[in-house]
């Protein structure tokens, strides 16, 4: 068992959720059907490509200069 982030967005009346340690993505018409169906999907993916070694990115956040387009 192992502990993932997941990273949810809201596209077109549908929660997508995305794990970006695997590289899973699912979605659900709910934010707790988005996150159930990414671990089913994670589930699934590393029954059939384990982890060799488990790690966890750095999460965080930075600016960028606005583009003002003419």
């Amino acid at each position: 068992m192992g502990t993932f982030t997941a990273i949810i967005q809201y596209e077109e009346d549908m929660y997508v959720a995305k794990c970006p340690e695997i590289g899973t993505v699912s979605q659900g018409k709910t934010i707790n059907d988005a996150i159930n169906n990414l671990k089913e999907a994670t589930e699934l993916y590393l029954e059939e490509f384990p982890l060799k070694k488990s790690t966890h990115p750095l999460l965080t956040t930075f600016e960028v200069a606005e583009v003002v387009k003419a």
